[in-house]
């Protein structure tokens, strides 16, 4: 008899173990937030730019991690059906364990995180994740393609740069178009034993044409949606032009994808708009740069608030069926 109240603990922590990382990560990088910068200064970095400005690119950032679940609910719809609350909150856990733990190492909780809340098979979850973020890269490079070609001279070079761009935009279709040829090449030189994995490879990739555009569609949407955001942040805060503000947005990004990218991005992101902006055409001394590098802790505060605000939400969304 005394063992049912532990029995009952336990079950209850195993039927409620998805909520309680959540909170706890919230708590920790709540805490984190204000070890590191305070909250204070964090709010009072905003006021300059005035609380309309900083509502705005907030719920727009928002709205690209609803996007972003949209994306792993459509490309399985038989596993997710139903539970957008449940695999929304997954989506922020994911995030916030990419942005928290240094080295991509976050990356590794999706395929286990599937597995647990959709019984989603690990080598589908990891294939899939693979192919994702194929689609997020080639996105952020086709948005910093655009800034390049904002910065081209004379019509002519305009001409040709925006023609390359759109050689580049398309890839992913071609490579999707070729996936037959490189799963039979795959058959042909793996041994037998992995003729399995090799399946649930293959069913990690969309399932048909409309799927694939469907995918492709939302990660372009989401990824350039989210860089015109931060290019905009940094021109309110810092000062500066387009093609400067794209590169910034941009360093940001891909430093975070880096396997030097630190815990929570401290320093490296940062550095990423940094380094972004001036190769953008920026200006790399004196007041230009100070400015430049208040605006890129701004920048970068901004979206890790954003993360911390949008995975506690996602504990209201995944109450119910939705």
């Amino acid at each position: 008899m005394k063992n049912y109240p532990v029995a009952s603990r336990r079950a209850w922590i195993i039927r409620n173990a998805m909520t309680l990382l959540t909170l706890a990560i919230v708590i920790l990088y709540a805490a984190f937030i204000q070890w590191v910068w305070g909250w204070g200064s964090v709010l009072a970095l905003w006021e300059a730019a005035g609380l309309g400005s900083a509502l705005a690119a907030l719920a727009a950032l928002l709205a690209t991690y609803v996007l972003r679940t949209w994306r792993i609910y459509d490309y399985f719809p038989k596993e997710t059906g139903g539970r957008f609350g449940t695999l929304l909150r997954l989506t922020q856990v994911h995030n916030l364990l990419n942005i928290m733990l240094p080295f991509r190492s976050g990356e590794a909780s999706f395929p286990l995180l599937m597995k647990r809340e959709f019984d989603l098979p690990l080598a589908r979850g990891t294939a899939a994740l693979f192919v994702m973020r194929l689609f997020d890269l080639h996105a952020l490079l086709a948005a910093a393609g655009i800034g390049l070609v904002l910065q081209t001279d004379g019509q002519m070079g305009a001409l040709w740069a925006w023609g390359l761009w759109l050689v580049f935009l398309v890839l992913p279709a071609a490579g999707f178009a070729l996936r037959g040829w490189g799963i039979k090449l795959a058959a042909k030189i793996l041994p037998a034993k992995a003729e399995k994995l090799l399946e649930e490879v293959e069913a990690g990739l969309p399932v048909d044409t409309n799927a694939f555009v469907r995918a492709w569609g939302a990660t372009l949407i989401n990824w350039f949606t989210k860089i015109a955001v931060l290019a905009w942040v940094l021109a309110i805060l810092g000062g500066l032009t387009i093609g400067p503000g794209f590169g910034g947005a941009l360093g940001g990004e891909l430093s975070s994808v880096l396997p030097v990218h630190a815990p929570a991005g401290v320093g490296t992101y940062p550095a990423g708009i940094s380094a972004g902006a001036i190769a953008f055409g920026a200006e790399a001394s004196g007041l230009p740069l100070e400015e430049l590098g208040q605006a890129a802790v701004n920048t970068h505060l901004l979206v890790i608030v954003s993360s911390l605000i949008g995975t506690a939400l996602s504990l209201f969304a995944a109450r119910g069926k939705v």
